[in-house]
């Protein structure tokens, strides 16, 4: 698939570029995009929960009243769980979500993503820029030539660029982040992939194994 390389005022410079069919033209998965964008997610919870069980309230330990005879459920003490004011019975604690999802399936899920853009029409490709000093209007001039300003829009750059991410940080809807950090959701999550033409090599040679 040949896509058409714009620069950074919209216009076609005459240059195309082949999407990889490796990456770009495979059948998409949607099982293992599903457990790329749950694990990631789950990755970002903070799991800091935490409720006091019996032996964490404060209270006196004496048993309120006999245990058995009363004609109701034997309770002890004011922190029992079926008091109220009492210890949670197996509450929430402070735990890690995350969990290991193996590399191939990873590997699938992004180009499954990928794949989905392509077959969208929702790849953009430009020639590799840089912004002259952090100013947010220069970020969106960008995405009104690349028409793409009423989208969600992922912008992948090959390097860091400090003036860019300033730039595009204070515009809703838009994120710049650099081709290594690519992941499933943050495809998925956006409308059009506006990709510079380096980055594009940097994710032919990180998918293409």
């Amino acid at each position: 698939m040949e896509v058409s390389v714009l620069n950074i005022k919209g216009q076609e410079t005459g240059k195309k570029v082949v999407l990889n069919d490796a990456i770009f033209g495979i059948e998409p998965n949607d099982h293992v995009i599903y457990l790329a964008v749950n694990q990631y997610l789950a990755a970002q919870r903070q799991g800091t929960h935490k409720s006091k069980e019996r032996s964490e309230i404060t209270g006196s330990t004496r048993k309120l009243i006999r245990q058995k005879g009363g004609g109701g459920a034997r309770r002890g003490d004011i922190k029992s769980p079926v008091l109220r004011g009492g210890g949670r019975v197996f509450g929430p604690r402070p735990r890690d979500y995350w969990y290991k999802l193996n590399k191939k399936v990873k590997l699938l899920a992004r180009k499954s993503a990928l794949s989905y853009k392509a077959q969208q029409n929702g790849i953009v490709v430009v020639e590799d820029f840089d912004f002259a000093a952090p100013k947010t209007k220069e970020a969106i001039n960008l995405l009104n030539n690349l028409k793409v300003s009423d989208k969600k829009v992922l912008v992948l750059l090959s390097e860091v660029k400090k003036n860019v991410y300033l730039s595009a940080r204070n515009i809703q809807r838009v994120e710049v982040m650099t081709a290594s950090a690519l992941n499933t959701y943050k495809v998925m999550n956006a409308n059009v992939l506006v990709v510079t033409e380096n980055a594009l090599k940097l994710i032919d040679e990180t998918l293409n194994k």
